[in-house]
């Protein structure tokens, strides 16, 4: 296939005229046509499979963009950058090429030179304690999140929902939403195929504690009308109107029963979604590739207390952060400045990717009190720093590793550059190069395993920056299993394990020995034999359970 014919972007329709004459195609790649209205309605029903086949295509899909990826060798393959939204590239297409971002005032005030090798020492910092939580049962612990306050707001959000749509009002209360929460933990350790099975009396289907606990019927009509915002006078400038008293209540929640941890992480969380809206996102080489983006800040052991919803290119946050730390680096300040007052004096560390790390970030933390290290791209350091190159210091053997130190209004930040099986280079305000360690890696030319210096930048970057992503797994690995078709719906199953998630870690930061599944069945079993509704008459169930009890 041609260059030419690789870069042209093509519409739907073209490239399955063009597929059959190419022979090099690795896989076609279809964006989503763009969205013209958000709704709040059921696209259809959730256990129907679809078949992908393009007379089944509408209109506005043949006519979305897509684009041909060829095979590609693997000393090709580099790795890229976050992809904005499907929605904004196309809007980035039709504008011209991006401006060259001006060097901030930061980076040029600093005066670098050689790195003095004296080892820094982080501020002082109380010791974890969890004896306010001592007592609490794995319920409480819970509610301490989910609490009466966003359940009566729930209530009271359906009511609303059910007026505005002219529908009966289905008189829910707080006690079945806490079932309804407990039947969507139970799917998400006790995984089936359709919703509608969990009240199947089939021998090997059967459910006793949901089908005891809430008829099918009900549940169904509770998650029809479950509502956070049916206000008709919403805010048009925030895209997750419709759930932010869940947001805010979750946000003030996960602050308040945050025990201090000094190390934090703050890096991108993904919400699997493959509906239409704004604010997916598509990035390449990552776990969940399409979905919602979320700021997160966790401890080393998972604990997430501060988390904000991206909201695409086009929202307009603090326009002077962004100016001087760029729009990334900005979200770590944004989310901080969610901290209560009692935690804002504490001398935290922050830990972030390149994709975040700047010169003018470290300098605006370390104006605060706090510290940071982060991995950071070569063109994001000014060109007076003499630090050696990527490609000088590739050239030297594995273990090889330079450091210098610049300071800029008092405060000193340290940049080390070290060969791994690639070229690393972190900045921090704490760590430089010494004291160095030791780390064990493969050496092919001995064919064993070998010791090799590495810089404590990096040993402690390696140890404290995967707080978000140690979430993601705890979450992901008892995912709730019951799907919606609302936009919203996989945000707010999202939210529910979170706060279950956290829950735990409580559990576990106070010294209780659970791991999480059991911390979730009890949650789960709790809820549904404390507030079950016992049903008036069994119903009749499947032809297959008749048959068999005949």
């Amino acid at each position: 296939m041609s260059a030419a014919k690789r870069k042209k972007i093509l519409t739907v329709n073209e490239a399955l005229d063009l597929l059959e004459e190419l022979d090099d195609v690795k896989d076609l790649y279809i964006e989503p046509p763009d969205v013209s209205n958000l709704t709040d309605e059921d696209s259809g029903p959730e256990d129907e499979g679809t078949v992908f086949h393009p007379e089944s295509l509408s209109g506005n899909q043949l006519l979305a963009p897509a684009e041909f990826r060829a095979s590609r060798r693997e000393e090709d393959e580099e790795e890229e950058e976050d992809e904005e939204s499907l929605v904004e590239q196309n809007e980035t297409r039709k504008k011209p090429t991006r401006k060259k971002r001006k060097v901030s005032e930061t980076s040029a005030k600093i005066k670098w030179g050689k790195n003095k090798g004296t080892a820094a020492q982080a501020g002082f910092f109380p010791e974890v304690n969890c004896s306010k939580y001592r007592d609490f049962n794995f319920v409480e612990l819970f509610e301490l999140f989910f609490d009466e306050e966003i359940l009566a707001h729930m209530k009271e959000q359906v009511t609303k929902y059910c007026l505005m749509k002219n529908w009966p009002d289905i008189c829910v209360s707080i006690n079945e939403l806490k079932v309804f929460l407990a039947i969507l933990i139970v799917s998400g350790y006790n995984s089936l195929p359709s919703q509608s099975m969990y009240w199947s009396y089939d021998p090997d289907l059967h459910n006793k504690a949901i089908c005891d606990a809430m008829r099918r019927d009900r549940f169904d009509s509770i998650k029809k009308c479950l509502h956070f915002n049916a206000s008709t006078d919403q805010d048009k400038n925030d895209k997750y109107t419709k759930l932010r008293p869940l947001i805010t209540h979750l946000q003030e929640k996960f602050m308040e029963h945050f025990i201090p941890s000094q190390c934090i992480s703050h890096d991108e969380a993904m919400v699997k979604y493959f509906g239409k809206h704004g604010c997916k996102q598509s990035i390449r080489n990552k776990p969940i590739r399409f979905g919602y983006k979320i700021w997160c800040q966790n401890t080393t052991s998972g604990y997430l207390h501060a988390f904000d919803p991206y909201q695409g290119k086009t929202y307009k946050g603090d326009e002077n952060m962004e100016s001087d730390l760029g729009k990334a680096a900005s979200t770590v300040m944004h989310l901080i400045g969610g901290y209560s007052d009692s935690a804002k004096v504490l001398p935290y560390h922050f830990f972030f990717d390149n994709f975040f790390t700047t010169v003018p970030l470290l300098v605006e933390l370390a104006k605060r009190g706090y510290d940071g290290t982060g991995t950071i791209k070569s063109n994001r350091l000014d060109k007076t720093c003499p630090l050696p190159s990527v490609a000088q210091i590739d050239k030297k053997e594995r273990g090889a590793v330079s450091s210098v130190s610049g300071k800029v209004h008092s405060k000193e930040i340290k940049v080390t550059r070290w060969k791994d099986n690639a070229v690393v280079t972190v900045c921090s305000t704490l760590h430089g190069e010494n004291p160095t360690g030791k780390a064990k890696r493969w050496s092919k030319k001995d064919n064993k395993h070998v010791q090799i210096d590495i810089p404590k930048a990096v040993q402690v970057y390696n140890s404290n920056m995967g707080g978000t992503d140690r979430m993601d797994q705890n979450i992901n690995a008892y995912r709730i299993g019951i799907r919606g078709k609302k936009w919203w719906w996989c945000l707010f199953t999202w939210m529910v394990d979170a706060a279950i998630h956290n829950a735990w870690q409580i559990a576990r930061s106070r010294g209780t020995n659970i791991d999480q599944l059991m911390f979730r069945r009890e949650v789960a079993m709790a809820y549904l034999f404390m507030y079950k509704v016992e049903p008036k008459a069994q119903g009749e169930g499947s032809f297959l359970y008749l048959v068999l009890k005949k």
